[in-house]
């Protein structure tokens, strides 16, 4: 065996894996710009009832971040009649402070008012407004802010700052309406 192909030999195996790993890094940035750019992807979605994965767009994946952030702030902030801060907070307050905070929007500090806001819509989403008639405040209104899988954030009076869900026959009995306000 002369030199050069003892060389060429002892090369192959650099040369083996230098290929290899140009596939590798060819094939990894392949599937980026195929997948990477699609409009949904599969996130898993973290609550208080249990780790659920879902298809959802990368928007909604950022708002159901958002609002589980929120919460974890949130949780067990007891309710109180015009509160809007940890201390104690009435279902409007803790939206407008959601909106402010998470999404740097102004949104008015009545529930009523809120329900003016953006465009009703049947099937809500992530960061919707999901409204009811329960009779219990000034106006009788109540606010939360929809989560997902019929989950929605909102500050209970009985309970404070929790998750709630829409299927629940009280909360059924007294839906009134979902607004967007964010966009899409």
């Amino acid at each position: 065996m002369t030199k050069k192909e003892n060389r060429q030999l002892k090369m192959l195996p650099s040369n083996f894996f230098s290929i290899k790993k140009r596939f590798f890094v060819t094939l990894l940035f392949s599937i980026f710009m195929l997948f990477g750019c699609s409009s949904t992807t599969t996130a898993t979605v973290n609550t208080s009832y249990g780790v659920k994965s879902a298809k959802v767009t990368k928007q909604d994946a950022l708002m159901l971040a958002k609002i589980d952030s929120h919460y974890k702030k949130w949780y067990k902030t007891p309710y109180r009649y015009g509160g809007m801060t940890l201390a104690g907070s009435d279902c409007s307050g803790l939206v407008v402070n959601f909106f402010k905070n998470k999404l740097s929007k102004t949104l008015p500090r009545s529930t009523a008012e809120q329900a003016q806001l953006g465009y009703k819509v049947t099937t809500p989403k992530a960061g919707d407004l999901v409204f009811f008639k329960t009779g219990r405040s000034r106006s009788g209104l109540h606010v939360g802010i929809y989560y997902a899988n019929g989950k929605f954030l909102h500050a209970s009076t009985s309970k404070g700052v929790i998750y709630s869900n829409m299927n629940e026959d009280y909360w059924k009995k007294h839906y009134w309406m979902t607004r967007r306000v964010t966009g899409g």
